[in-house]
């Protein structure tokens, strides 16, 4: 039962697009999967309660039929930052409680279970802790997400130094075209395979169908990580 943490550059860089593209590939070569996101900002409320919609992608492609609060145990109104929103709802968010919120969902036997982030690698859990503290209390391995957009060479060599310096094991990553118009995105990218040590998983184009097939043979990655 292996776990896989995606995580981002930024935010809106494509995180839900290359997870759930994930659990699509997984299922397709038979495997039992399972998302989920920790913590949900920007939700809406319905009459069954506050929903996110990247969580709700996560919820339809898992291999299990699980209430919707365990695949999203921490969920928020507001589109802020998680320890600001935890805040404004009165809700405690620490890397324990996050622990004790998720163990249900990770509890679950699946063959792989993959965990969306939220934001950038360091979003904050509360005055001392991020969300990379979680990652790193499990050993979860990481894919990546760049969202290849002005500025996205500094994003990524940034996060993934920082992943290094806390003995993150990154396992790959994926370029993601979110700008259309951006000059030279084709070289960013080189630029990005060029610096980066982890093998790039696959790039997605502007207008490309977000399915499996934008992972390369170096998916393959994968199977070799416990």
């Amino acid at each position: 039962m292996k776990k896989i943490f995606v995580a981002g550059t930024d935010t809106h860089v494509g995180k839900t697009t290359v997870a759930c593209a994930l659990l699509h590939f997984l299922k397709n070569r038979g495997h039992s999967v399972l998302g989920v996101k920790p913590v949900a900002s920007g939700c809406e409320l319905t009459p069954q309660g506050l929903r996110n919609s990247d969580a709700l992608q996560l919820q339809s492609l898992s291999s299990f039929q699980l209430p919707y609060e365990t695949i999203n145990p921490m969920a928020f109104r507001l589109p802020i930052a998680p320890h600001i929103a935890a805040q404004e709802a009165s809700q405690p968010l620490s890397v324990a409680y996050l622990q004790q919120r998720c163990q249900p969902a990770l509890s679950i036997p699946a063959d792989f279970t993959v965990i969306e982030g939220a934001g950038g690698w360091l979003v904050p859990l509360n005055q001392y802790q991020t969300l990379a503290d979680v990652v790193i209390a499990y050993s979860w391995p990481v894919i990546l997400v760049v969202g290849i957009k002005l500025g996205c060479l500094n994003h990524a060599l940034l996060t993934t130094k920082i992943m290094q310096q806390q003995g993150v094991s990154l396992m790959g990553w994926v370029a993601n075209h979110i700008d259309p118009v951006m000059p030279y995105a084709t070289e960013n990218v080189l630029t990005l395979q060029a610096y980066l040590s982890a093998p790039c998983l696959g790039v997605i184009s502007h207008n490309m169908v977000k399915t499996d097939a934008i992972f390369n043979e170096k998916i393959a990655v994968l199977y070799n990580y416990n």
